[in-house]
């Protein structure tokens, strides 16, 4: 059995009615999406400025970094049919308030030890939209790693200058839940590449 067919059956695995599963699912796709964005990460953090950025952040007692919690969230792409089972079996998430513009239906799904995912899909099966064009291309999977940062602008300024990579949007866009975000294409173990969105969170209201 392949890779992608176990990652199919485990996104299938966070429907199952046993919580247990559920989790040992989720701890498989984190494992898995750790593997594809850790030497990414590793190399943005060379950067003091851009490690700074990251949330949360905090160091040690050497001045290295650690997290609270896990430095990134997966952004698994689902398709239709499967995407309400997925919610209704962890208790119906409410809906991300996506930009009417953006062809995503999308839920946050945590589970304990720091499992945090986005669940997506697309509201028009067989359109453009990105998370449908993901979909026909590769099926369901992890479409996306998001990496919170304090600044969208600068963290992009910095991957774009330092690191000699070019964001997707020109320009930082507006993303799901009062979010702005931006998108790079970074190398993956295996000569892969790996989609990174950065996201900027929305201001706490006073």
């Amino acid at each position: 059995m392949s890779q992608a067919d176990d990652i199919t059956r485990w996104i299938r695995g966070l429907a199952d009615p046993d919580p247990a599963k559920r989790l040992a699912a989720a701890t498989q796709l984190q494992l898995v999406a750790s593997t594809l964005c850790q030497s990414a990460i590793n190399e943005w953090n060379e950067n003091l400025e851009f490690r700074e950025l990251l949330r949360p952040f905090a160091a040690d007692a050497a001045g290295k970094p650690h997290h609270s919690k896990a430095p990134f969230v997966t952004g698994i792409a689902v398709q239709p049919e499967d995407f309400e089972p997925i919610r209704a079996a962890n208790g119906s998430p409410r809906l991300a308030d996506v930009p009417p513009d953006q062809d995503a239906l999308e839920f946050e799904l945590r589970f304990r030890d720091h499992a945090d995912f986005d669940i997506l899909t697309t509201r028009d099966p067989g359109g453009s939209g990105a998370i449908a064009r993901y979909l026909q291309k590769f099926g369901e999977g992890i479409q996306q790693i998001e990496i919170y940062v304090g600044n969208v602008d600068r963290a992009t300024e910095i991957l774009r200058s330092q690191f000699n990579l070019a964001p997707i949007y020109p320009a930082t866009r507006a993303g799901a839940a009062g979010t702005r975000v931006n998108f790079f294409l970074a190398a993956a173990p295996g000569n892969k590449r790996v989609l990174i969105e950065l996201v900027e969170a929305k201001p706490p209201e006073s």
